[in-house]
């Protein structure tokens, strides 16, 4: 009986006499493992799946075929034995679904279709109050009933750590969330009497100082409270060196001489104003903001009392202070030279700080 045509591809008979290969080992076996694949799948997917195994290594392991052929008996394999298996199972939960909603639409029920089904609303964050020009102490205190963690630092351009929160205020507010999801927020402030700047961490915006020469006392302090210096940091002092400030109040219409800080200089939270003033009936010193108050008016007695003051300019032993003589003068010229030199009417203190 004559032999069987060799399966393309593999290896010519062995010679008579030679050890036979293994009957699971030759061609015919190896495409046989590969038809078994879908015959035992249909009756049973993991036998199926089991003989795919096997025909794969088979396909692999010594075989002698060229690489094409064992990649195409593979495929084949392969496809063989998804076409075979059982198709997904239907989702039974949207045909119960579909049943009960064609029921109720039936019925006239709740389930009907037509009605607009309910909106479920996103949660929307709760709102971050604004603690923004609050005094700093009372802005933690606040949050923290809020609900969130605080924390605070200084919002100008300086490293300076905050003492005493209740001279503060909150300039600005970033929140966040902690490692352990709680609510935090951090204030940015700046101390009560300071501008905030324009951004967290830059210089503070201080006013700078205006040009208040020949303007009047009154109109001068006006310009200065407006800028934020406090009345009682504002120093008045005359531009002549034997001239004197009368009471407070009577000297609102002096003029403004010069004036420190000087002009375009930045007013801060701890500045000292200091307006040296002249009386309407005067002018200006020369040297007005280079030699402040080292200049003299007219005094003609030399008694202390200037000319455009003194009542008795031409004598020495009366004055706006004494008009009736000096005390203990007898009208002597000694007596005078020694009641001028003992301090005569204007004595030495020339501010209103006297």
């Amino acid at each position: 009986m004559p032999s069987p045509a060799p399966v393309p591809g593999s290896p010519p008979p062995p010679p008579a006499g030679t050890a036979r290969t293994p009957w699971w080992r030759t061609g015919w076996a190896r495409v046989g493992f590969v038809l078994a694949v879908p015959v035992l799948g249909v009756l049973n997917a993991f036998l199926g799946f089991l003989m795919l195994v096997l025909a794969l290594v088979l396909l692999w392991w010594g075989n002698v075929w060229r690489k094409r052929w064992k990649a195409t008996a593979t495929v084949a394999a392969v496809i063989l034995f998804g076409a075979i298996l059982p198709p997904a199972p239907r989702d039974r939960t949207s045909d119960t679904v579909a049943e009960a909603d064609e029921k109720a639409r039936n019925a006239g029920g709740p389930g009907d279709s037509s009605a607009p089904a309910p909106r479920t609303k996103p949660k929307v964050a709760p709102k971050v109050p604004d603690y923004r020009g609050m005094r700093l102490d009372e802005a933690r205190k606040k949050a923290r009933t809020d609900g969130f963690t605080v924390g605070d630092h200084n919002a100008s351009d300086h490293d300076d750590a905050i003492w005493m929160r209740s001279n503060w205020t909150v300039c600005f507010q970033r929140t966040g969330t902690s490692s352990s999801s709680s609510r935090t927020i951090d204030f940015g402030a700046v101390p009560t009497d300071a501008p905030c700047p324009e951004r967290d961490g830059e210089a503070i915006p201080w006013p700078p100082m205006p040009d208040l020469v020949g303007a009047t006392w009154k109109a001068a302090q006006k310009k200065l409270v407006a800028l934020g210096v406090r009345p009682d940091r504002t120093y008045a002092d005359t531009a002549y060196a034997n001239d004197q400030l009368p009471d407070e109040g009577e000297y609102d219409k002096w003029q403004v001489c010069t004036h420190d800080p000087a002009r375009k200089e930045p007013i801060t939270d701890s500045t000292w104003v200091t307006l040296w003033l002249s009386a309407p009936d005067n002018d200006c010193p020369a040297g007005a903001g280079r030699d402040n108050g080292s200049a003299e008016l007219p005094d003609r007695d030399d008694d202390g009392d200037p000319d455009y003051h003194d009542p008795f300019p031409g004598d020495r032993n009366r004055n706006s202070t004494f008009p009736d003589g000096l005390s203990g003068s007898s009208g002597g010229s000694s007596e005078s030279s020694s009641g001028s030199s003992g301090g005569g009417g204007w004595g030495g203190c020339r501010s209103r700080w006297c």
